[in-house]
């Protein structure tokens, strides 16, 4: 019999926290904050928020409480989908959606443990201790004078690099390995985390971070992840950040989130800034619900995780060229979300930081974040700019260009507003602007028929071509056991029916597991119900495994007649296993004429078949 060892439990939460907080999290308003969802029979349908597809394979089933895509394989319950959207771990999903509904979470013993990461944790525990090490540095010892100097020409406060535990990298390739070494840190695990690097030719190790002023940068519990560094001086690059480690992935974290939150669920506004730099500064003149990207471009998992929090993003990029073109870039990413966008518009060259180091942080809140204009607006502007409007020729360009932006609108007095700014700019006649504006949307919905429906029914943001997997031919035993765990996860006697006969003896390890957590949850006297089981499980692959079993078409009422046939086609595929080898060994003592051999074998054959 195959031993499975079964964990259980979530570190010192209890579990009526568990449940309560999938009580008060319906699957469906969970989802339906990240992703824009059409109902089509017993599911509910949508393009999944985890890998790019254009037709929908992403499905939630409200009366289960659970999410699954037949693309990706990814599914689960309310609890999972935060935390693969927020990149959180189960206990930190746990709390924050338990604050979220004001269920009380009591600390120390009544939880059951949950199985141990000793590697995350001391990962997390060497950057909490770096930070504060780093901070030190810069502002107790001479190493960060100069550091200090810098970020006080910036414009920052005492009260702000304390807040933001902004800290200082000697220009030195030990100082931090030094430090981690005296405290016992494994400098291997360390240097996967990424707070050292391999030495040439690997010599050892050395700092990742030297003469750099640190930006530590937190997950959603205010747990420091990892590290931005800005060079002193001149060099390359500029920013350097830490890699993708087990505790930090980019393109999920936004910097700021921690302590911008509570400000953002007041709001339901986000304002998203492109540095660190901005984002305090910003925090300085009253702005706490600012937040930005890891020095990388806006990606579908931050807006993933923004549509998760809020309604509404205000950008806030620099006024260059270069934030100007990223605002364009990042609008139709945000919109086809669902979110509404507005754009801050800065002066040509201007920063958010220098804004507001020139002009004061009264002035930054009422002309830029609360003047921020629609995205449309902004387009126009924009476009604006590309063309010389003295000219006939740049006027004609424009107006044409223009009218492809407002033509897009579904709304005819959104349309009326911005043809009339345009007949006032540019002292042109409103009414063949508007008969430019009809017959280019008549030709828009000609050659795209389905265009406003598709946009509204699958409209979440991604539109990349997936690869969805095609359905495999599951060989016999291979359904047999994912039936009865079918009926074992909806059944707590189908469970124990199959116990007595079949144990863990399942022919797939993960369907073995699966049968071991699931006789284990029901001895706890636990009610039947995919979303709570799912909680008890603890491992992603289980979890996926679990969640697809669930969505089989498996009628609730079962027979004896039915598990036993299950059954013996589970029990039947290690005798088949045994037989194919004896066949081959049969066909090959007949060959080279050792009859006697072959009828033997042929013998043994018969009597397994008979089993």
């Amino acid at each position: 019999m195959k031993v499975v060892e079964v964990a259980s439990g979530h570190g010192t939460i209890p579990e009526e926290v568990i449940e309560n907080v999938l009580a008060r999290h319906d699957i469906v308003d969970t989802v339906s904050k990240v992703v824009q969802l059409s109902k089509q029979g017993k599911y509910l349908w949508g393009l999944c928020p985890f890998h790019s597809e254009k037709s929908p394979s992403f499905t939630v089933t409200p009366d289960r409480g659970v999410f699954h895509c037949f693309g990706c394989g990814m599914g689960g319950n309310a609890i999972k989908f935060r935390m693969e959207i927020e990149g959180l771990s189960f206990p930190e999903a746990v709390r924050i959606m338990a604050e979220e509904s004001d269920i009380p979470v009591p600390e120390g013993r009544g939880g059951a443990m949950a199985p141990p990461d000793p590697e995350r944790d001391r990962l997390i525990q060497a950057y909490e201790l770096s930070a504060k090490f780093y901070h030190f540095l810069l502002k107790n010892t001479e190493y960060g004078t100069a550091a200090m100097d810098y970020l006080r020409t910036r414009g920052f406060s005492d009260k702000m690099i304390d807040q933001f535990q902004i800290g200082y990298a000697p220009d030195r390739w030990d100082t931090l390995l030094q430090f981690l070494e005296k405290r016992s840190f494994d400098l291997a695990e360390m240097e996967k985390g990424g707070l050292l690097s391999v030495r040439g030719e690997n010599k050892g190790y050395l700092d990742r971070f030297r003469g750099r002023v640190i930006f530590p940068i937190a997950n959603r519990m205010g747990k420091t992840i990892a590290f931005a560094g800005r060079i002193l001086g001149e060099g390359q690059p500029k920013y350097l950040n830490s890699p993708e480690s087990r505790l930090f992935n980019k393109s999920r974290i936004l910097y700021n989130l921690h302590q911008s939150k509570a400000s953002i669920r007041k709001t339901r506004q986000i304002v998203l800034f492109e540095g660190y730099g901005d984002v305090i500064s910003a925090w300085e003149a009253g702005v706490h619900n600012g937040v930005a990207t890891m020095g990388t471009s806006l990606t579908e998992g931050h807006v993933a995780l923004m549509k998760s929090l809020g309604d509404e993003i205000v950008l806030a990029y620099d006024g260059d060229k270069a934030g100007q073109a990223a605002a364009l870039k990042a609008i139709p990413l945000l919109e086809d979300s669902g979110l509404r966008v507005k754009v801050a518009l800065l002066p040509s060259g201007l920063d958010p930081d220098e804004f507001i180091s020139r002009h004061g942080g009264d002035r930054f809140r009422e002309q830029v974040i609360d003047s921020a204009v629609s995205s449309i607006k902004f387009k126009l502007i924009y476009l604006k700019k590309n063309h010389i409007l003295l000219e006939e020729d740049g006027k004609i360009a424009y107006v044409k260009e223009a009218l492809e932006i407002i033509a897009g609108l579904h709304s005819s007095t959104e349309r009326e507003v911005y043809l009339r700014e345009i007949s006032s700019e540019l002292e042109l006649s409103y009414d063949s602007l508007k008969q430019d504006c009809n017959l280019l949307r008549a030709s828009m919905q000609k050659n795209n028929p389905e265009g406003d429906n598709n946009d509204k029914r699958w409209n979440n943001g991604r539109h990349k071509k997936g690869q969805v997997q095609t359905p495999t031919l599951l060989p016999a035993y291979h359904v047999a056991e994912r039936r009865l765990l079918s009926f074992m996860i909806q059944d707590p006697e189908a469970a124990a029916y199959v116990g007595e006969r079949l144990g863990e003896e399942f022919n797939i390890d993960d369907h073995a597991a699966i049968a071991a957590y699931l006789y284990a949850y029901y001895a706890q006297g636990k009610p039947p119900g995919i979303s709570r089981f799912l909680s008890s499980l603890q491992d992603d692959r289980l979890e996926k495994t679990a969640t697809a079993i669930s969505m089989m078409d498996t009628p609730p009422d079962w027979n004896t007649q039915v598990l036993d046939d299950c059954i013996r086609e589970v029990q039947k595929y290690p005798l088949l296993r045994k037989i194919e080898p004896k066949r081959e060994e049969m066909i090959q003592a007949e060959k080279s004429g050792d009859f006697l051999r072959a009828a033997q074998i042929a013998s043994e054959i018969l009597a397994l078949e008979r089993q």
